[in-house]
């Protein structure tokens, strides 16, 4: 199974939630920014580099919260906390269709999302 990872993308009491590109697998769905470490390179270093090329915003790795398998079992997914430092939202059309800032409580309202994204901010993320 590859690595993966998701970036829990925090500005404020606020988090970044991106809807999939037509383009990628699961399109439309609504989840935070995910993406596949490659070889050679440590997860934290794949967490910074998917949220600036797909989303333009430079962003410091604080730790790892949460692991589990990707909806086709493929990737074994890193859950990263990471702040912003800086950049300006641009999305990477190709990747995503849309970005929203929200409450993570909100997180319920967005549809389709996977269910482990709604595991994780049912029963994960009030932990944190």
């Amino acid at each position: 199974m590859r690595v993966g990872v998701v970036a829990i993308i925090r500005k404020g009491d606020q988090l970044l939630v991106i809807r999939r590109g037509a383009a990628v697998p699961f399109p439309h769905y609504w989840a935070p920014l995910s993406g596949k470490v490659e070889n050679g390179e440590t997860p934290e270093a794949a967490v910074v580099r998917e949220v600036a090329e797909e989303v333009g915003l430079r962003v410091r790795a604080e730790r790892c919260v949460w692991e589990c398998d990707s909806a086709d079992d493929r990737y074994r997914l890193h859950w990263w906390l990471v702040a912003v430092e800086g950049g300006e939202l641009t999305l990477d059309s190709r990747e995503v269709a849309e970005a929203r800032w929200i409450a993570p409580d909100d997180f319920s309202t967005l549809e389709p999302v996977f269910d482990t994204d709604r595991e994780f901010f049912r029963e994960i993320w009030p932990t944190l």
